[in-house]
């Protein structure tokens, strides 16, 4: 309040001062251009320029004015815009969460250009056009996503892989695949979709040579790791006795064991995998081969159906197979796969009696067309066709599992005619 009162009071002097020295003198202004001269005090021509410099400053400072109202104009309708695109994409990935496909993807492009992460947009459209069929609005909005956020290369040509594959086109996804882990070879990701695609093409040999690549980067839990390299290496095994049909027995199971030996060491200790190399090994012949591997799985971990295929084979000295499979009975005496496999191994030493004692204890405890089979075969070969038609009578029942119960005749009744 006294600063105002101070400045009052310094306005009245100087008015008071500059009033009297206009009476004293008003002084005199000459302005003179060719034929054309103005005249008038000095007085007048100070309060002139005073009233032009603020006209000056109003009109700056309008101007100025206008400017900041353009920028803020342009300002509230960017905003606006972005507002309108922001509603518009939530209520996009919204539709697309409840898998209404079409209107997904017209409200995600349309409001692409302003939303602030246009990728997202691009990518959550090309997904919702993928999931309609429309294959070439998917792959122009894959292109729109990829020219939006350059930076973004690696996640758009993940997208692109993933479309491709799931539409069956395994070979361009491959390339796509191949280029992608140029760029980024340790991209987790791009490993796991290469083991797809590698699967569906059944190429064994590119997943032999990512198999390091997902272990050393832990692309995979343990247990699918185990999985994929146990499929691969079954795969390989199989593909080494694919020879022309000239190929001897002898050069498919150096092929086999060749592979065999040249897998990893843990795997040749895998239970599973062991069990396809004998399979194999027995389906080209070379059963003696097999008869060492098998035994060595059953003493690492006792199975019924690698017992059955023991007595299955012919090793090279079928006696000491014999012996082997003896000293299993001591742990497992009430075992009807190994009384059935003791059964084979006798009869292949030509003790016929012990394999018929074996074959009727395993047919006691597990009734099994399998064991009816064996010893029926053996009685019929020995001559002993009533003890045959017994055993037959007395498991019948085995033979004719799942027929329906039906009416019987009485012994005695006699078949008339019609």
């Amino acid at each position: 309040m006294k600063r105002i009162f101070i400045l009052l009071l310094a306005f009245m002097f100087a008015g008071t001062w500059i009033g009297q020295k206009m009476i004293q003198d008003s002084g005199y202004t000459l302005f003179a251009y060719g034929q054309t001269t103005v005249e008038m005090s000095l007085w007048v021509f100070l309060v002139l320029i005073v009233a032009l410099f603020f006209a000056l400053h109003w009109g700056i400072n309008l101007f100025k004015r206008s400017l900041k109202s353009g920028t803020h104009l342009r300002l509230w309708s960017g905003s606006r815009k972005s507002r309108i695109a922001h509603d518009k994409t939530l209520k996009g990935l919204i539709a697309l969460s409840e898998g209404n496909w079409w209107k997904a993807q017209r409200l995600l492009s349309i409001s692409a250009d302003n939303a602030d992460l246009p990728l997202i947009n691009y990518l959550a459209a090309a997904h919702a056009a993928q999931e309609q069929g429309d294959e070439k609005a998917c792959d122009e909005l894959l292109q729109k996503a990829r020219a939006s956020t350059p930076e973004a290369e690696i996640t758009v040509g993940i997208n692109q892989a993933q479309t491709q594959l799931a539409r069956g086109q395994l070979e361009p996804s491959l390339a796509t695949l191949l280029s992608l882990r140029k760029k980024a070879p340790k991209n987790t990701y791009v490993m796991k979709l290469l083991r797809k695609v590698y699967i569906q093409l059944n190429d064994w040999q590119s997943l032999q040579a990512l198999i390091p690549e997902l272990r050393k980067n832990k692309a995979l839990k343990p247990e699918k790791l185990l999985q994929t390299e146990q499929l691969c290496y079954q795969k390989l095994l199989e593909l080494s006795i694919v020879l022309p049909d000239s190929a001897s027995s002898d050069e498919k199971r150096k092929a086999l064991a060749e592979t065999w030996h040249n897998m990893p060491g843990q795997l040749t200790q895998d239970d599973q995998l062991a069990r396809h190399y004998t399979r194999l090994l027995v389906s080209i012949g070379a059963e003696s081969k097999a008869e060492p591997v098998i035994r060595e799985l059953i003493k690492r971990n006792w199975d019924n159906e690698l017992v059955n295929l023991y007595g299955r084979i012919e090793g090279e000295n079928p006696k000491k197979q014999l012996d082997t499979a003896r000293s299993w009975l001591k742990d497992d005496p009430l075992n009807p796969d190994l009384l059935l496999t003791l059964g084979r191994l006798s009869q292949r030493n030509q003790h016929w009696g012990k394999a018929i004692t074996y074959f009727e204890q395993s047919l006691e405890l597990s009734p099994r067309a399998e064991t009816l089979s064996e010893l029926a075969r053996l009685l019929k070969n020995l001559g002993e066709t009533d003890k045959m038609r017994q055993l037959m009578d007395k498991h019948l029942g085995v033979i004719g599992g799942g027929l329906p119960a039906l009416p019987l005749p009485q012994k005695g009744t006699k078949l008339t005619a019609l």
